[in-house]
């Protein structure tokens, strides 16, 4: 059967169970004598399980069933769920996510688990495990195992064992130990090979190939060959290679390492058909799927919402037509105001409310909750807190709220380094919590909501808080602030020099929190989503760091304004207000015009000087400004005149124009012209 039809839905189903067992592991840990959980983990890898093996992804099925195997015990409480035992079973899962990973970059789902698939397969069989062996990075050798067991092989491999004995040949495990001071270790492996392949085939080396190639083992490394030469001869053309300080061969007994095999799959008949009846499900060449929470009955109506999976691209090609849709709705208007025909004024004033109704549904389809992003934040945060010898508890409130997927996609990172900030910077250790009078136990929030046409996502902790002079300190050392202005300076807006390009109040660098280059990076890619990060702290009580998004990025509302003749247009989402004034209420400081908005200073920026616009109207005695905002920060951007507020679809530039600053696209009015969407923050921040 052609598996290819099916594999993108074999991808998302893959990743949904996938994170399904993250998640239920995580509450495993918190609560191990809830044998529920386990259950629900049991039934997602079984299906997982059986889903790899319909289609050919013999590694995925394999480390499936070792997994498969424990979860089994632990449910029928054979095994205790201990935290070495998780660590393992979370290292097989991260190899489980690499494998499908894999898939999805169009690869053939091959790794080598043979490390992981060993630790399983002790901790069924209740051997303990070495302290090292907890560590789901480590490679275990497989050549420490028995004889009889050999090395953990596929179904693949084992086929290959059984026919080339049938054919005379002989299995051997063959183990090299390198010397200590060797300085090219993968030169002297590709010898070793080259050695051996003269006389014998090789099927399998642990570490893999690559990681050998790469270098990525200590001194030693094992393979399996199939030969008619004798054990004695391998030995002897191996030690001819300079630098190999012992070789270790043995004989393999393929017999028992079948018969091995086959006593560990204790898959029984009603667990095949329940595989067969789930690759089925898989297999199912159908567009649109039904979901329910419940058992469904066979004979029964299907109940639950029904659901369809799109491409991602075919929503992006709708979303383009679409906005070729809202251009030339902006020309029927534009039309129709000239033409003052009433049946027209009617007709258009009806698609403009179609379309409008049009534009939410699809915009709606492109929404996606942030729990995608959220998803994988719990399991990072158990492993920096294994890492740094803290204990955190991790909060997220309003995982349901929805972004644009183009937004989804970039928050990531910036989260990342958020979170990884406040759990290295932000939480104390728990002996310094105590003395300080705080449960042994951080507490990291992470929250989203909604407010009017943006999304908040907070990142808060309760820790120790920002120490206002040691950020001062580094600001003052690194030129982010001068000695007169630190003087005057409230707290929170010290608290944003931390976004300043390389600023750090890191005492040693560190892979966990960025190695202190600074939160720049974060309000660099915040902003050039069109959104804005900003921070905010109480010393001893906690800090708080806050980003603002925009719904959607495609299509946005402006304020259009002339500038001489020519037409810009400003989103409403940095607009204060706008106002007229006279030219005698503009001042002067530091050579800066500025004008008083409401009791402050603000900056005066003349659009016309500042995008060089040829002068073709005649001046006067008034001048209309725009007010505008980048945080904290204000600028009046002085204009000729406001045409009004509009929807419009915003283009990019192209390659060619990429460096135009404080212009972040282009939009295609009613009329047919082209107008320039100003970059507030860039404009500000110049």
């Amino acid at each position: 059967m052609e598996n290819s039809q099916y594999l993108d839905m074999f991808i998302d189903e893959s990743n949904e169970h996938l994170q399904a067992v993250n998640d239920n592991l995580l509450e495993l840990e918190k609560n191990p004598q809830d044998l529920t959980i386990v259950n629900e983990v049991f039934r997602s890898a079984h299906t997982l399980k059986g889903m790899a093996a319909t289609m050919g992804f013999e590694d995925l099925a394999n480390l499936t069933h070792q997994m498969e195997n424990v979860l089994d015990g632990i449910r029928n409480e054979a095994i205790a769920a201990t935290d070495a035992v998780m660590d393992v079973v979370f290292a097989a899962v991260d190899h489980l996510e690499e494998i499908v990973q894999n898939i999805a970059d169009g690869g053939e789902g091959e790794k080598d688990v043979a490390a992981v698939v060993n630790q399983l397969a002790r901790i069924e069989k209740g051997e303990s495990l070495q302290p090292e062996q907890t560590d789901g990075a480590a490679e275990a050798e497989y050549g420490d195992k028995d004889e009889t067991e050999g090395a953990e092989f596929d179904e693949f491999e084992r086929t290959v064992l059984v026919q080339s004995q049938e054919q005379g040949y002989d299995a051997y495990h063959v183990s090299v130990d390198l010397n200590s001071d060797v300085i090219l270790k993968a030169a002297r492996v590709y010898m070793v090979f080259e050695v051996l392949e003269q006389i014998a085939e090789v099927i399998k080396s642990s570490p893999s190939v690559e990681k050998l190639e790469n270098e990525e083992f200590e001194f030693s490394f094992q393979v399996t060959v199939l030969t008619k030469e004798t054990d004695q001869e391998i030995e002897n053309r191996i030690c001819k290679v300079s630098e190999v300080e012992k070789v270790a061969v043995k004989k393999l007994d393929v017999a028992a390492i079948v018969a091995a095999h086959d006593a560990e799959d204790g898959t029984s008949l009603s667990e095949e058909a329940a595989e067969a009846e789930t690759a089925a499900s898989v297999a199912e060449p159908e567009t649109a799927q039904l979901e329910s929470s419940g058992e469904r009955d066979e004979k029964a109506a299907p109940s639950g919402n029904k659901t369809i999976r799109v491409n991602i691209e075919r929503l992006d090609s709708l979303m383009n037509l679409f906005e070729e849709l809202v251009i030339d709705r902006g020309r029927l208007e534009q039309i129709s105001n000239d033409l003052n025909s009433a049946e027209l004024t009617e007709t258009v004033e009806h698609m403009s409310r179609i379309s409008g109704d049009l534009q939410s549904i699809i915009l709606n389809m492109r929404m996606v909750p942030v729990e995608q992003v959220f998803n994988r934040f719990p399991r990072m945060v158990r492993g920096l807190a294994k890492e740094l010898d803290k204990k955190i508890q991790l909060e997220i409130i309003g995982a349901e709220t929805e972004l644009d997927r183009t937004v989804i996609d970039e928050i990531g990172d910036p989260l990342v380094h958020l979170l990884r900030n406040s759990i290295d910077h932000g939480l104390e250790s728990p002996i310094e919590r105590i003395n300080a009078g705080k449960p042994e136990e951080g507490l990291i929030t992470l929250k989203a909501y909604h407010s009017g046409n943006h999304v908040f996502i907070e990142v808060a902790d309760d820790g120790g808080g920002i120490d206002r002079e040691k950020v001062l300190a580094k600001a003052l050392k690194s030129g982010a602030v001068t000695e007169e202005n630190s003087r005057s300076m409230t707290d929170k807006q010290v608290y944003e020099l931390l976004f300043s390009s390389g600023l750090s109040t890191a005492e040693e660098i560190s892979d966990i929190s960025g190695r202190g280059v600074g939160l720049d990076v974060v309000k660099n890619k915040i902003e050039s989503l069109g959104g804005h990060a900003s921070v905010d702290s109480v010393p001893g009580q906690g800090t708080t760091f806050s980003i603002q998004l925009p719904l959607t990025l495609s299509i946005i509302s402006v304020m259009l304004v002339e500038v001489q003749k020519e037409i810009y247009a400003v989103p409403l989402s940095s607009i204060i207000e706008t106002a007229i004034i006279k030219k005698d209420e503009i001042m002067s400081a530091h050579n800066q015009k500025v004008i008083d908005f409401r009791g402050s200073i603000v900056p005066l920026i003349d659009l016309t000087e500042f995008f060089a616009v040829p002068k073709e109207l005649a001046e006067d005695d008034y001048c209309s400004i725009v007010i505008v905002r980048k945080g904290e920060k204000m600028a009046a951007l002085v204009v000729n005149s406001f045409i009004g507020q509009q929807e419009i679809v915003l283009k990019s530039l192209g390659n060619y124009l990429t460096d135009v600053f404080a212009i972040s696209g282009a939009t295609i009015l009613g009329n047919g012209r082209v107008a320039l969407i100003i970059d507030c923050n860039a404009l500000i921040k110049s």
